[in-house]
């Protein structure tokens, strides 16, 4: 297993593509904390950009990897190693890298900036995203034989979340608005990585009105520390289902 994680990483590292993400993220977070000295509203710019750029370079990233190597994994299905230990080693390597490379692109510049429980809050929570994104661009991988419908599903699975998720809710919100939702909302808001990562690190800082409605129900219902705790349970089961869902398809799987 240790082999396999230990080629993987080479092999990304070979192409250079983590290592662009990790320049163009340092880049991103230094210009942003350089263009305003209060260092809230650099990580509320720099949450708002995260959000977007995490879920689609994990989703995208991972999801080419795996069809690039396509025949690399072939060859080892078919030697004496356990189907669930190939996969699991691989999701390790590529998901090791992302994160990786995003807590060293953000990570330096906010303890530079940043030094503080918002600062540190965002690191996990962005790592935590990168995992989630890259459980589910396995998932879609492994679900499809073909390399286009794979990308054409990872980016609906982005557009999904970070755009029209939220006009769903809208839209139930404006449409029943004369009943008693707000905790359907609650759950329904659970059901989106993207926006209960924003809810996390918004109800840590003095801009709660950017939270929107179903954050300011996080925090009315169960508070600062409490509803930090659910958040964090809910964005680990965003990671672990979908990577478990994986990798049972994936032994599973015809080849």
């Amino acid at each position: 297993m240790n082999k396999i994680v230990k080629y993987v990483m080479i092999d990304i590292l070979k192409s250079k593509v983590v290592l662009t993400y990790l320049l163009f993220l340092i880049i991103i977070c230094f210009s942003i904390f350089n263009l305003d000295d209060n260092t809230t509203k650099g990580i509320l710019s720099l949450l708002n950009i995260i959000l977007f750029i995490v879920p689609l370079i994990s989703l995208i990233y991972s999801t080419i990897y795996i069809f690039n190597s396509g025949e690399f994994i072939e060859l080892l299905v078919a030697q004496p190693i356990s189907r669930k230990k190939l996969i699991t080693s691989i999701y390790a390597a590529v998901s090791l890298s992302l994160v990786t490379a995003f807590i060293l692109g953000t990570g330096i510049p906010i303890l530079i900036y940043s030094p503080d429980k918002t600062g540190f809050l965002f690191i996990i929570t962005g790592a935590l995203l990168t995992l989630i994104f890259t459980s589910l661009a396995f998932l879609g991988s492994v679900i499809t034989r073909d390399k286009a419908k794979g990308i054409g599903m990872a980016i609906f699975i982005w557009l999904f979340f970070s755009i029209l998720y939220d006009g769903i809710l809208l839209l139930i919100m404006f449409q029943f608005n004369d009943y008693p939702i707000e905790k359907l909302l609650m759950v329904l808001s659970s059901f989106n990585p993207v926006d209960i990562s924003r809810i996390l690190i918004l109800i840590h800082t003095d801009y709660s009105a950017l939270m929107g409605y179903s954050g300011a129900l996080f925090k009315e219902f169960l508070g600062s520390q409490k509803g930090s705790v659910v958040i964090f349970i809910i964005l680990i089961a965003w990671v672990i289902i979908p990577a478990i869902a994986a990798i049972r398809k994936f032994i599973r799987k015809d080849f």
